[in-house]
């Protein structure tokens, strides 16, 4: 029995409400989550009965549900509707999430607004959990009470959909309203926008439901912790996201994409990625002494520069494969050699026989280019993710998707990047394909890249991901 079947069914929570007008205050200098507090010491899926015993629904001082729009934000164009030649959604649903636009554009400035860092998206699973809740669904937190699963639907056969909840730690920079309220932490990679779009389609398959007009079942993944290696997405497998799951979906923001294209892939997506992590220890000594200690600053340099080269040498060269350093330590002063260095960075490779090899010689190299120096040298390799292997038939659906709802014209072919992406753990179980979303605006030459500070995708994007994975859900 998985974690997902804990126990009877319960009964939706009655009637559909809105929450525009509840905003919980700005706290720019602390971030309270009391949310946090009654999960963590849960160890199942908690069902809708257990939300409502935890927690007030109708009460914000302890769930973040600033679902209005912040003050002064400029409104969002219309909700497009499909374009000519191209299908309408069934049961009026472009009509309805017309109507469910300015909300959605909402949540996602609140969630933009009150980032929560990976392994602790207590407050915006819980804001996702109440929402599909208040729409008539029965959703269920993950064991930490930092994710969300929600079935709609019935049948055997099960289609799944992913978004990522977690945020990234770097400051928000934007002189935007719904600027990041947290220290040092951003949706600078568009998961807001990812969790948006998922719980748009949630919306859109409630109504469908509810006019007996869904065929089969469909999963609602919010994960947390996409932004860490090796990923959230283990701990959903192993509370049973995926029992019964057939094929899984997902999108992506992508910055280089106008708003209304959509990139499509068969095969890998993405890269591997590893964590390396290298410490050298040596006796210390005073910098005018070299030849009488160790000199590991010099072992150190040797190191970070000779790696990736020697590494270079021992992989077949078409692997495509990337080891950059990102942090290095060592030293506190000039004229002392220090005993202690590390070096972290990360490995990236397109192939995956060639990732696997690798992890098993950067030990061995490293111990090599340091032994001439006399330091000690433990190595780490801490496996993130394989690559994000697209299957050709989910890609079919998606492109069938995408010509569908915006046409022929929308579509367009994506490049493999070296970036890493846990979605790729749900791919080693079941078939399935991430879509690029298109999220540039059609007037500039860039929103910002991935991981930065500036980065703000187009709201437009919201309406057209939800409408995409709609069609996806029907399609397949």
């Amino acid at each position: 029995m998985s974690a997902l079947d804990n126990g009877p069914s319960t009964s939706p929570l009655p009637g559909e409400r809105s929450y525009q007008g509840f905003r919980d205050t700005a706290r720019p200098d602390e971030y309270r989550n009391g949310v946090a507090q009654r999960h963590q010491i849960r160890s199942r899926l908690s069902r809708v009965a257990e939300l409502q015993q935890t927690f007030d629904f109708d009460r914000d001082s302890d769930v973040t549900i600033a679902l209005t729009e912040v003050p002064d934000s400029p409104p969002m164009a219309s909700w497009p509707g499909p374009p000519a030649g191209a299908d309408p959604l069934p049961g009026q649903l472009d009509r309805w999430l017309a109507s469910r636009g300015a909300e959605l554009v909402a949540i996602r400035r609140h969630l933009h607004a009150h980032p929560e860092l990976s392994f602790a998206e207590f407050e915006t699973a819980a804001l996702i959990a109440r929402e599909l809740a208040v729409a008539g669904l029965s959703p269920q937190l993950l064991p930490k009470g930092n994710g969300v699963v929600c079935d709609i639907g019935e049948g055997e056969r099960v289609i799944a959909f992913r978004a990522d909840l977690d945020a990234l730690p770097l400051q928000d920079t934007k002189d935007v309203p719904y600027r990041s309220t947290v220290a040092n932490v951003a949706h600078a990679c568009g998961h807001d926008v990812h969790t948006t779009v998922l719980l748009g389609l949630g919306l859109a398959l409630a109504q469908l439901d509810a006019q007996a007009e869904l065929p089969g079942r469909v999963r609602l993944i919010f994960q947390p912790a996409e932004e860490v290696l090796p990923g959230g997405a283990l701990g959903v497998i192993a509370a049973g996201g995926l029992d019964g799951v057939r094929r899984i979906y997902g999108l992506h923001c992508d910055p280089r994409l106008q708003v209304g294209q959509v990139g499509l892939r068969v095969g890998a997506l993405t890269a591997a990625a590893d964590r390396i992590l290298v410490r050298l220890t040596g006796p210390g000594g005073h910098t005018s002494r070299p030849h009488l200690t160790g000199d590991l600053v010099y072992a150190l340099a040797t190191l970070v520069t000779e790696l990736p080269a020697a590494l270079s040498r021992r992989i077949d060269p078409r692997a495509g494969m990337s080891l950059v350093w990102g942090r290095i330590t060592s030293g506190s002063t000039a004229n002392a050699i220090p005993a202690r260095g590390e070096a972290e960075g990360t490995l990236r490779c397109l192939d995956v026989d060639a990732w696997r090899l690798a992890a098993e010689l950067i030990p061995d190299l490293a111990s090599q280019l340091v032994a001439p120096y006399g330091v000690e040298v433990d190595t780490e390799v801490t496996h993130g993710v394989p690559p994000v292997m697209n299957d050709a038939g989910a890609v079919d659906v998606l492109h069938n998707a995408v010509q569908q709802t915006f046409g022929p014209s929308a579509i367009t072919t994506t490049d493999q990047s070296l970036g890493g992406e846990d979605f790729a753990w749900y791919l080693e179980h079941v078939p399935g394909a991430m879509a690029r979303l298109g999220v540039r605006p059609p007037a500039l030459d860039t929103t910002g890249d991935l991981h930065t500070p500036t980065f703000d995708p187009s709201e437009e994007s919201i309406p057209l991901g939800t409408t995409l994975l709609t069609s996806t859900a029907l399609l397949d």
